[in-house]
């Protein structure tokens, strides 16, 4: 008799939903419209909603509160909202450990005890068992809020210098610490942004960064010419001599790594997101020159190593699956190449550890590890616990073991020891989350793009689930950067499984998957590919009973942000609900704000060329936005302190669709406060806004959510 109350309690549980639902009338805030046009070779463009770019400006802040109280008026009607949040907070709530790293004579990792805001840096001595907190980041603000960024020991592990964010910003400041006393050095940097921390000595260290926005907002003005500095223990910021870059040398980015061996100091320089320069100098000799391994930016290379004088280069200079070569530093330049690792049919990345180079392969997306000895001489192929994603397999020339980990959809992210001499792997951790993984799978399929190109993805499910075309399905993909999505856990994800959800990540173009021609075959005039394989993912969800139109979500962040926005104004039809999320949407202007300039590698903008404008123009969610267009259930999100894809980008496009959409589905924007692009968002951030996803997509797809533990 129980199986027919539990059906009545669920049938009147939803019929009840469905009248709440209907009673849920949105009445939008009034966005007022400002007169702006810009000229495009000839072409006028409206732009009439450009005052929401100024996010500080008092008119947007009103705007950003009227916004954020229809959305959580909405949210808040949402009758399982709480069930679900609970059920995601008791899934998070276990302790999260990421592989040591030797410093001196401390071992330091990372921990969060379940649902700290931020990780805490713990340390102990090198064969004791005995823990202490070496730094807790959720001290430094009340709401978890500041994050730490980039950390870096001197190779005695005396010094410690580490960057911090606030509220999510790419602005750091660097302070340094003493590792034995724990007490800070008066040093203090500021306005430093997209830069790492390199060590030379103990007598100071490289980094970068940015002049000071002069005008307009911080977190959205323009940033242009990178300048990689050094500084001095004990001096002034103002007094850090300028290494490379600024008037003589402009680049937009610019890195910097010193050798382990502290004789080499390796500078990278690019003008966008994609191809590189690389320079080298000799620490070694006094007063010695910075001088050109390669120039030019059409292709990416960096040195992953040294014996002495000679180096270690991986790079895809002939060679769009990259490859591993060697020169000398008294003649680095590309004739003088030779392959220690060459190209092959799969995308290779690399790392080295005692001695050793670590080949990590991609092969359809999935990991392939190999062990080189540094002739490039193949010791063997690394038995990894199944099919996933593994990575690490870096460390310091003398160490003889290492440690990596592994993941994959329904596999938590567990630590390995690995001994390099005789190959050896056994768990060193692993995580214990209150959910039964061995009721999931997760197969591979490919499907046929509209140009006629095989695109892998992968379906995760619980096992024996019925494909009749109603199951909630989530499908997430990014497209673009030569970024890889591989397999990976997520324990946001386990609600939607358990809750009979499927989750598609399929490989569209404009990735890395397959090296560079992949990633290329996805960029500038062929955008639309992109789009393209992102539909066609949909379609062979649809076709194949997976799922169907009134249960498909589809989601994408950033680069993925613009995918979505581009996708449900082109194909509205396809899916019910959509979250675009930190998206680029203004594809006439990106170039213009923060560091956007540097994504026309991908891109193209809309000063190039006419025909250039007019493609861009053809895609750009906020210029395709179409009067009396039934679009689907839509939760815009973004933060008030993204400074990579401004927030603007979201408030045009929210904007455009409240005034513009036809349809009776909800098209809200959620706005967070003091936080960036995603980086450093505290834990509680982050189950708040899952948890208002799940709750908005089950809602809007008419689902009964049954009960949670």
């Amino acid at each position: 008799m129980k199986k027919p109350i539990v059906l009545v309690a669920i049938l009147l549980w939803f019929f009840t939903a469905c009248e709440q639902k209907q009673e849920n009338s949105i009445t939008y805030p009034n966005a007022k419209k400002i007169e702006q046009t810009d000229d495009f070779f000839g072409v006028e463009v409206k732009d009439p909603y450009r005052w929401l770019e100024q996010t500080d400006a008092p008119d947007v802040q009103e705007w950003i509160k009227a916004e954020n109280e229809v959305t959580y008026s909405y949210l808040e009607k949402i009758p399982y909202r709480d069930k679900i949040k609970q059920r995601l907070t008791q899934l998070w709530n276990y302790e999260k450990i990421t592989a040591p790293r030797i410093h001196g004579d401390y071992e330091y990792y990372y921990k969060n005890d379940g649902l700290q805001n931020q990780y805490v840096l713990y340390r102990k001595k090198i064969g004791s068992e005995e823990e202490s907190v070496f730094l807790d980041p959720n001290t430094l603000s009340e709401d978890g809020t500041t994050s730490l960024a980039t950390t870096s020991f001197t190779k005695d592990g005396s010094l410690f210098a580490y960057a911090i964010s606030k509220g999510g910003s790419d602005w750091r400041e660097v302070y340094v610490m003493d590792a034995a006393t724990g007490e800070l050095l008066e040093e203090k940097l500021i306005d430093v942004k997209f830069s790492g921390i390199d060590w030379k000595g103990n007598e100071g260290f490289y980094y970068s960064s940015y002049d000071r926005p002069k005008e307009g907002n911080r977190l959205v003005a323009k940033t242009q010419f990178h300048k990689l500095y050094y500084h001095k223990l004990g001096t002034p910021q103002s007094e850090d001599v300028l290494v490379f870059g600024g008037e003589e040398m402009p680049r937009r980015y610019i890195g910097a790594s010193v050798t382990e061996d502290e004789r080499f100091l390796i500078i990278s320089a690019a003008e966008s997101t994609s191809g590189n320069e690389l320079y080298m100098q000799d620490l070694s000799k006094v007063n010695s020159e910075i001088v050109p391994i390669v120039t030019g930016f059409d292709n990416e290379h960096s040195v992953i190593d040294n014996e002495g004088e000679r180096l270690l280069i991986y790079t895809n200079l002939n060679a769009p699956n990259n490859r591993v070569v060697e020169t000398m530093a008294s003649n680095p330049v590309p004739d003088t190449w030779k392959d220690v690792i060459p190209e092959i049919e799969n995308v290779l990345s690399t790392s080295t550890a005692g001695g050793k180079i670590f080949a990590s392969y991609l092969v359809d997306a999935k990991t392939e590890v190999k062990q080189f000895d540094m002739q490039g001489n193949l010791e063997r192929t690394i038995e990894l616990p199944g099919i996933g994603t593994a990575s690490g397999f870096g460390g310091d020339k003398e160490d003889t073991e290492l440690y990596y980990s592994f993941t994959s959809f329904v596999f938590p992210s567990t630590i390995f020891k690995y001994d390099i001499a005789s190959g050896e792997s056994e768990m060193y951790w692993q995580p214990q989350i209150d959910f039964n993984f061995g009721d999931y799978e997760t197969n591979q399929v490919f499907y046929t793009s509209k140009d006629g190109t095989k695109v892998p993805m992968f379906i995760t499910h619980r096992k024996g689930l019925e494909m009749n075309g109603k199951n909630p399905t989530y499908l997430y993909a990014y497209g673009g950067f030569n970024v890889s999505l591989r397999p990976s856990f997520s324990v946001t994800r386990l609600v939607w499984l358990e809750q009979g959800g499927i989750y598609a990540q399929p490989n569209l173009r404009g990735g890395g998957e397959y090296g560079e021609e992949w990633h290329k075959a996805g960029t500038k005039m062929q955008k639309q590919n992109v789009f393209d394989d992102f539909i066609a993912a949909g379609e062979y969800l649809i076709e194949n009973k997976y799922t169907s139109k009134d249960y498909l979500a589809l989601a994408g962040g950033s680069n993925g942000g613009l995918l979505v926005g581009a996708t449900m104004t082109q194909r509205p039809d396809l899916a019910k609900v959509c979250f675009p999320a930190v998206g680029v949407m203004d594809m006439l202007r990106y170039h213009k704000f923060t560091a956007g300039a540097g994504w026309a590698s991908d891109y193209g903008t809309a000063d190039d060329s006419k025909e250039m404008f007019e493609y861009l123009k053809g895609y750009s969610p906020v210029h395709n936005v179409k009067e009396g267009v039934s679009y689907p259930a839509t939760m815009v999100t973004t933060a008030d302190h993204d400074d990579r894809v401004v927030p603007g980008h979201s408030f045009k496009f929210a904007a455009e669709l409240q005034e513009k959409h036809a349809g009776e589905n909800p098209v809200l924007i959620r706005i967070e406060t003091k936080a960036g692009h995603g980086a450093g968002k505290p834990t509680s951030m982050r189950i708040a806004e899952w948890a208002d996803r799940w709750s908005f997509a089950f809602y809007n797809m008419d689902l009964p959510v049954l009960p949670l533990r």
